[in-house]
């Protein structure tokens, strides 16, 4: 009888770990992915398959891993959140990322549904939320907090589509750097009119350069033009 009691128990342990969802954790700060693992390691339907401090790491990890859901921050060092998701999304077709983030930047927002994200929730969400998150995610659900969902929704309809979201996505100060340099401003002039330090706006250039995916600033002015038509 002791032997049948135990046999069933590792059946029934073993059917248990078959059905979890594996969890894979790509997080560089260390209190942050202290929380994510036991968050994941508490839960017994979940299995904790790979923790990763940076993207360059995940990109070693994960593919071996295979994990159902990654949990990938957003703002990593070295290779970013989006970017790792781009590369590892044709390797893991059927793994669903949930990007976090602890600031809701609508062109990440957008960038990471392109890259292959299927949700997206801001870092200050309740654990118990990321918790369900993870489930509806594994079910087939695209889970955001709901501040970033009412913008995607918003953008699709200024936008008629993807295509745009992240030229629409500029902020008030990053238009205003796009409207002097239609005027033939100097990156110094620029910097003095809006009080800021020439490397501040040297900074904000390379981000608009980054959201419109171009190269230069022809190309930028370019975009720019199209979406201020298109309002």
């Amino acid at each position: 009888m002791i032997c049948m009691h135990t046999n069933e128990n590792t059946i029934e342990e073993s059917d248990v770990i078959r059905e979890r969802i594996r969890v894979g954790i790509v997080e560089d700060m260390s209190e942050i992915r202290a929380e994510l693992v036991a968050l994941v390691e508490q839960d017994l339907g979940l299995e904790n398959v790979g923790v990763a401090q940076t993207g360059e790491e995940a990109l070693l990890l994960l593919p071996s891993a295979r994990p159902d859901v990654v949990l990938m921050d957003i703002g990593l060092p070295g290779i970013s959140g989006v970017e790792c998701v781009r590369i590892l999304k044709p390797q893991l077709p059927r793994t669903n990322f949930m990007m976090l983030t602890i600031f809701e930047d609508h062109a990440q927002v957008f960038a990471s549904l392109q890259a292959g994200a299927t949700g997206y929730l801001v870092k200050g969400s309740a654990w118990e939320r990321l918790r369900a998150a993870i489930r509806e995610l594994h079910g087939g659900g695209s889970p955001m907090s709901s501040s970033i969902a009412r913008e995607v929704v918003r953008s699709l309809l200024r936008s008629g589509g993807m295509g745009s979201m992240e030229e629409a996505a500029l902020s008030v100060r990053e238009e205003e750097i796009l409207r002097a340099l239609a005027q033939g401003r100097r990156y110094k002039e620029i910097a003095t009119d809006l009080h800021l330090s020439t490397h501040t706006v040297r900074t904000h250039i390379h981000r608009i350069y980054q959201k419109l995916h171009v190269q230069n600033k022809t190309e930028a002015l370019e975009a720019f033009r199209r979406t201020e038509v298109g309002k």
